[in-house]
């Protein structure tokens, strides 16, 4: 995938049509087997092998599909639970929630509401010791962190 300047949230990459009108085709030519497999077809990464899990660097999240930005490292926190953990998103709007009722489970599926992509999962409860008591569980192969210039 060509590297591209991270947009705001809301905006495409200046380097793609708007994501939205892209084929299945043309979204196989962009990303990885492995990106496609997650982004496009809403599939996981394994738990603890994703390169930001356990990162502590300052910046923000975009979306690796589009370059949307969705979260940053002030909401990031240690879930312990093998994949990048935020108690919420940038903004409101640049997430969208579905129903996920697969695997006979009964979860919130997150998305970029740039492009439609799979990001992970939410889930709630007062156990998470966050001001939202929300966990966004995001898998690593969803995002592109761009650190904060010192």
């Amino acid at each position: 995938m060509d590297a591209a300047q991270p947009t705001p949230a809301g905006q495409t990459r200046p380097d793609l049509p708007h994501p939205t009108a892209l084929s299945d085709a043309e979204w196989r030519e962009r990303l990885s087997p492995e990106e496609y497999h997650v982004l496009r077809e809403a599939g996981t990464e394994r738990a603890y092998t994703g390169e930001y899990w356990d990162t502590h660097t300052k910046g923000s999240y975009r979306c690796r599909a589009c370059g949307a930005e969705l979260f940053t490292s002030r909401e990031k926190f240690d879930s312990h639970c093998g994949w990048p953990s935020f108690w919420a998103p940038l903004a409101d709007d640049s997430v969208v929630y579905l129903h996920d009722r697969t695997f006979g489970m009964d979860r919130v599926e997150v998305r970029c509401a740039n492009c439609n992509s799979h990001l992970g999962h939410v889930f709630e409860g007062e156990g998470y010791g966050t001001p939202t008591d929300q966990r966004f569980c995001i898998n690593s192969i969803s995002l592109t962190l761009v650190p904060d210039e010192d």
